[in-house]
């Protein structure tokens, strides 16, 4: 027992010495934010059911989230017929295509009506955020239904880590970045947007704030006297200490690490996936179109990630569901959860900057031809009830609209997805689903089928249980000819 616990002592040390050398070349472990494991188990996945419309169409996918339930009767499915109380204080302005009206606080994606298709018809049974942002996030019901539980090891995994776990790939090192996250309910957390029961090694690259004035990631700039030869030469004697050390490695965060510097030091070697992540590289113009502040960001590095080739790239539209109970005052923390003051919140916070910053994303993301390759999905958990009312128990001081999980919307844009288009209907009220209902887990299938992956194909999680990559069917519908 001396003998190894002395040995432990100085694989311990070598690795302390290692970490300081690694820190003066500029990588740093503070850009875990959960990354990092065990290997990987075997994949199991059925070959790709090739054929049907959009298969294959997409090379990326964006997904941006609207933390906290975008409100489907004040955007994309106004009521103006319905009484005021249901339709409330928005008056709805035409679109671009005939037929097709939105809020009029979005008059910029009014006028790319001609670009996407809304899904007026999506609907479950879940009416919590933290389980509903679950059901979003993995395409799975939580076992904790309508609830705001923690995230778990247990955890199905997020969208992003199934796509690494079946198709992984090359060209960048990471398959799935998180702009702007985590997303947060209730001051923590949410689950299903990690790696869940895949573990740590699967879990995307998760970024902050991106608008400082500093690299994106800055940690990914090398140090002037520190040459790419030099780093290398580093990872080899990193290398080294891990053979060294393999008893050592059979340590759960030992194994953690090891993927941490194995994908930072990709990023750091590569000038291409460094410079994905630097946005002073746009010009000011450019930035400006997308907004100078956390979301508007956000949605332009997704598109430059794309162009570098990630395969899907989430955007939190809003980190916090729920922020202004924070601060009232403070325009980076509003979410979409407006139980009371939705008009006043939507009108000056939420709908200028959504309007500006979407709406970019669209025009650019076309305008430089990604978007025939580039599958956008815009979404949150759930709607808003068709009923205007205080709601005692939360902040503000005018009315607003509880959580409504039968019948919301949804926008899809990119990769063969019909432009100028609607598809299912709510009643007049905007309260249910009459016609072309679908599910979240339709999404998911819908995305998977779009980059060449079956949804109903099957893989190992880390527990060995054979799971398919998604359960539900993809909307063909969606897709023109």
């Amino acid at each position: 027992m001396p003998a190894a616990h002395e040995s432990l002592s100085t694989c311990d040390r070598s690795r302390r010495a290692w970490l300081r050398l690694m820190s003066s070349a500029g990588l740093s472990l503070g850009m875990s934010n959960g990354l990092g494991l065990l290997g990987r188990p075997a994949v199991n996945a059925a070959p790709a059911a090739s054929g049907g419309p959009g298969f294959g169409r997409a090379k990326s996918v964006i997904f941006v989230y609207c933390n906290g339930g975008q409100s489907q009767l004040d955007t994309w499915d106004p009521k103006p017929d319905a009484p005021e109380s249901v339709r409330g204080e928005f008056a709805t302005i035409a679109s671009r295509v005939p037929g097709i009206q939105l809020c009029e606080h979005m008059p910029r994606l009014a006028k790319l009506a001609d670009r996407y298709t809304i899904v007026r018809g999506v609907y479950h049974q879940d009416v919590d955020h933290g389980s509903a942002s679950y059901l979003a996030m993995t395409g799975r019901y939580h076992a904790k239904r309508s609830s705001n539980p923690d995230p778990s090891p247990l955890d199905e995994p997020a969208i992003g880590a199934v796509l690494k776990k079946v198709r992984p790939q090359r060209a960048f090192p990471y398959d799935a970045v998180t702009i702007n996250g985590p997303g947060f309910t209730v001051f923590e957390p949410f689950p299903g947007q990690f790696a869940g029961t895949l573990g740590r090694e699967f879990e995307p690259l998760m970024l902050g704030d991106v608008t400082g004035e500093g690299a994106t990631v800055p940690d990914l700039a090398p140090l002037d006297e520190l040459p790419i030869e030099r780093m290398s030469s580093r990872n080899s004697l990193r290398l080294a200490l891990d053979d060294a050390c393999r008893s050592f490695e059979q340590d759960r965060l030992s194994l953690d690490r090891n993927t941490l510097y194995r994908q930072a030091f990709d990023l750091l070697a590569s000038p291409r996936s460094r410079q994905a992540f630097d946005l002073h590289q746009e010009s000011n113009a450019t930035r400006d179109r997308y907004g100078r502040y956390r979301s508007g960001q956000a949605c332009l590095l997704a598109r430059r990630l794309v162009e570098a080739g990630v395969p899907l790239v989430t955007v939190m539209f809003n980190q916090l569901n729920r922020g202004q109970d924070v601060d009232f005052d403070d325009i980076e923390l509003y979410g979409w959860d407006t139980h009371n003051d939705i008009f006043e919140s939507l009108k000056t916070k939420l709908l200028p900057r959504f309007d500006l910053s979407f709406s970019a994303l669209l025009e650019d993301l076309d305008q430089r031809g990604l978007l025939d390759t580039t599958l956008v999905v815009c979404m949150g958990e759930f709607g808003r009830a068709p009923q205007v009312a205080i709601e005692a128990k939360f902040k503000g001081f005018s009315p607003g609209r509880k959580h409504w999980a039968s019948a919301y919307s949804v926008v899809l844009a990119g990769a063969g997805i019909e432009r100028g288009a609607t598809f299912g209907q709510t009643d007049a009220l905007g309260a249910h689903v009459v016609e072309g209902r679908v599910f979240p887990w339709d999404l998911h299938a819908t995305m998977f089928h779009a980059l060449g992956i079956d949804p109903a194909s099957e893989y190992f999680d880390a527990l060995q249980r054979p799971l398919r990559v998604c359960n539900g069917r993809p909307i063909y519908e969606l897709y023109r000819g």
